[in-house]
């Protein structure tokens, strides 16, 4: 999945992820970091992330500005369904 991250605070490494398509909030792992490139995160920063079995953001990558189309749930007139 390909989300933004909302907040991260680098002391705890405490921080939530926001899904492109569904607009969830996702929690990172305690580990979420271990193994990417990334030292610490920002509010912003575009991510691709896995959901482990508990529902957290984990394994982060470098995130896409590249247009992940329209999402299901939004109709072609710009209503949300």
């Amino acid at each position: 999945m390909q989300g933004v991250i909302k907040s991260y605070d680098p002391a705890s490494r405490v921080g939530v992820v926001t899904d492109d398509v569904t607009r969830a909030e996702h929690e990172l792992a305690p580990n979420a970091l271990e193994g990417s490139i990334f030292r610490m995160v920002r509010q912003g920063q575009r991510v691709i992330f896995d959901l482990d079995e508990r529902g957290l953001a984990t394994r982060l990558r470098l995130g896409s500005e590249v247009d992940l189309g329209t999402p299901d749930w939004i109709t072609a007139g710009g209503e949300t369904a």
